[in-house]
């Protein structure tokens, strides 16, 4: 079997029980759900005794138990096709550059972690239709100076 077939048979299973992904999340628990429902989808790993609660509550093998546990090869094909998708990357491309200035200017020289990397989604009731809220946490970590001379800095924290 391979990883993608294992993310079919759990989304076949999903819709045979009728489970919403809030359902699923809250059952196997330990970490984010954005984490868990990614490593079910076949984007994350989930850790051994994660791994075993998701088995257990998808009446999966042993092996198929083993693969959610394996670190899986991410990403997709760029530019993604899927339209709710596609917004994130135009968002990235639109407003990136922004971004990045603006981190660059408070903390330094350096990238926000998408490993060391938090993320939440919330519903925000409206008027005129509700709003997606993401609110995303990721460590600052500045470049390394290599071979750097006496007086010049180790790594690319802000300046003062």
């Amino acid at each position: 079997m391979k990883r993608e077939q294992l993310t079919e048979k759990i989304l076949d299973i999903k819709r045979e029980k009728d489970w919403t992904w809030k359902y699923i999340t809250t059952e196997i628990g330990g970490m984010s759900p954005v984490l868990v429902v990614g490593a079910l989808l076949g984007q994350m790993k989930l850790v051994k005794p994660l791994a075993k609660k998701a088995a257990e509550l998808f009446g999966l093998s042993e092996i198929e138990e083993r693969m959610l546990n394996e670190v899986p090869y991410r990403g997709t094909t760029m530019p993604p096709t899927d339209p709710l998708i596609y917004r994130f990357f135009e968002l990235v491309m639109v407003n990136g550059p922004a971004w990045k200035a603006l981190i660059e200017e408070e903390f330094g020289d350096g990238i926000m972690s998408a490993i060391d990397f938090d993320m939440e989604m919330e519903r925000l009731p409206h008027e005129r239709g509700d709003r997606v809220k993401f609110t995303m946490s990721g460590k600052f970590l500045p470049y390394k100076y290599y071979r750097n001379e006496q007086g010049i800095p180790d790594y690319g924290f802000k300046e003062s």
